[in-house]
């Protein structure tokens, strides 16, 4: 699929000439870190152990900037990827530590 069309998600075909797209922005604004609750869990992927984080709403913007923070505080390598972050390596106490000091509420 061409990038022009990647976020038309709904849209199929329309009879109507003059029709324009109306590209919403489905993003919602990021709640402060109080607000959060983040489901932190250990998986293995690929048979290496790695830290996932789950249910982070917010921009992508600002979940890279998490990702990139956690990353940079553990050592490790990570990603984000459809709104979760994957921190590498078997690191889930440094994780939830930094996510406590950022004022971040932890399950999992």
């Amino acid at each position: 699929m061409s990038n022009k069309n990647k976020n038309k998600s709904g849209i199929v075909y329309s009879t109507n000439p003059d029709y324009q797209y109306d590209a919403e922005s489905e993003e919602q604004d990021t709640l402060e870190p109080s607000q959060q609750k983040l489901y932190v869990r250990r998986e293995v992927r690929n048979g290496k152990p790695c830290i996932v984080i789950k249910e982070f709403i917010g921009k992508s913007d600002d979940l890279k900037q998490l990702e990139k923070s956690l990353k940079n505080h553990c050592g490790v390598g990570g990603t984000s990827k459809e709104g979760d972050i994957i921190i590498q390596g078997d690191t889930l106490d440094k994780v939830k530590s930094f996510l406590a000091a950022k004022g971040y509420r932890t399950k999992g």
